[in-house]
């Protein structure tokens, strides 16, 4: 795994290509970027015919101990790995493994010196570094986040707990390195680091420098998710903690995936991020429908002027809540509406369908309604992730900024 950046903006914010990645060196993934969001190695929604519609996915897929550990047959999860990701043409790409599912709710107080539990639909589970290893050697990745204790993101945690988080994670991953070392499966896969500290920077400085001593290709930044802390004082930290993280290694950020927070985490010095957002969007029944065009042609910005404007809510602290860059198709108002999704999209949804239909399919409770939405939330995203490289490219963040947050007038 390799890193090239080809240009640096305002000290922080980093445009250029992940390369040679997956076990035979053949990929590469632009950043700034995002992963491809799987529940037990598939697309939600999607199968082989309806993912291939979708030009340009990344080529990166995530997939999730706490989706795949549904029973404790471990000897079963590398088949199930395997024929989900090749019967739906994701046996080309390459696979990072991560702890927990950030599209999921995630119970905390379960963690001890010696485990971390996870979460799937057959309940908790523990996992040691053993086990956690052993699951490693039988999906066999391309890269994975080492385990750690990640249950601080919530306010109010003491700084004894944050410092004991900081303390075992840098164990497990100590642990985790020793095992990775020693396991001819494991040859050629990558191990990224995580950093936790909570809110207090102190704690997130030292969890980085530590982390950053050892042999790991990459960093994962955990306890940001939304609801967890102020964008600010997010930004803050992300800002403090990247400047400790060595520049040729990239960083992934976890349990992030709203536009505005996308925005200040890259301009705060993130890589990476989790593609769990669209799906979210999907499974309220919503369609993403923000702006992200910078340099839009007259014809097409007067026609979205005349389109009106979408009914749009924020709860900043809630992911189980419609945000501010989505519309809710199961609104009445859809019923009569024969416009696509979002004017000018090239989607399939968008280029076949109105919102009258996915409406009509919202409140039947079709299964086409779901697959629809994902095709279309999944490729407004990724091409959200292409404006933000191109607006690196050309300098125009601000102005992509302004128009991700509606506040750039036409």
């Amino acid at each position: 795994m390799k890193l090239e950046l080809s240009k640096v903006v305002q000290g922080r914010c980093r445009l250029g290509q992940l390369k040679e990645i997956g076990r035979m060196g053949q990929h590469s993934l632009d950043i700034p970027g995002c992963l491809l969001y799987t529940h037990l190695g598939t697309v939600p929604h999607l199968t082989q015919d309806t993912l291939h519609t979708l030009s340009s996915l990344p080529t990166v897929t995530q997939v999730t101990l706490s989706n795949m550990l549904w029973d404790l047959k471990f000897v079963l999860i590398e088949l199930l790995l395997w024929f989900c990701c090749f019967s739906l043409g994701l046996h080309d790409t390459v696979l990072y493994c991560s702890l927990h599912d950030s599209a999921a709710h995630r119970p905390t107080g379960h963690t001890t010196n010696k485990t971390v539990s996870v979460w799937g639909s057959g309940g908790r589970i523990e996992l040691t570094v053993a086990k956690f290893m052993a699951l490693q050697r039988m999906v066999q990745p391309d890269w994975y986040q080492a385990m750690a204790d990640g249950e601080t993101w919530q306010t109010g945690t003491s700084r004894k707990r944050v410092r004991k988080s900081v303390d075992r994670s840098l164990a497990h991953l100590d642990e985790c390195l020793l095992v990775h070392q020693k396991s001819q499966e494991l040859d050629g896969v990558s191990v990224f680091g995580v950093v936790e500290g909570g809110d207090i920077l102190e704690e997130r400085l030292c969890s980085a420098r530590e982390t950053a001593k050892r042999p790991v290709a990459g960093f994962c930044l955990d306890g940001f998710q939304t609801g967890a802390m102020d964008q600010a004082l997010r930004s803050q930290l992300i800002a403090a903690v990247t400047e400790e993280l060595p520049e040729d290694k990239p960083r992934l950020l976890q349990g992030v995936g709203r536009p505005d927070e996308v925005l200040a985490c890259v301009e705060a010095g993130v890589d990476l991020f989790e593609g769990f957002f669209p799906f979210q969007a999907t499974e309220r029944g919503c369609a993403l429908c923000f702006r992200f065009d910078v340099t839009p042609d007259p014809e097409s910005a007067g026609r979205a002027r005349l389109t009106g404007v979408v009914k749009i809510y924020l709860h900043c602290d809630d992911q189980t809540h419609m945000t501010r860059f989505e519309m809710d198709l199961k609104d009445k108002r859809h019923q009569d509406d024969f416009r696509p999704l979002v004017e000018g999209c090239g989607c399939y949804c968008c280029r076949n369908h109105q919102r009258a239909y996915v409406h009509h399919l919202l409140v039947t409770n079709e299964l086409l309604a779901g697959v629809l939405l994902m095709m279309h939330n999944t490729s407004h995203y990724h091409s959200f992730f292409r404006a933000v490289r191109e607006a690196l490219a050309n300098d125009k963040m601000d102005l992509l900024r302004r128009r991700v947050l509606g506040t750039l007038t036409e």
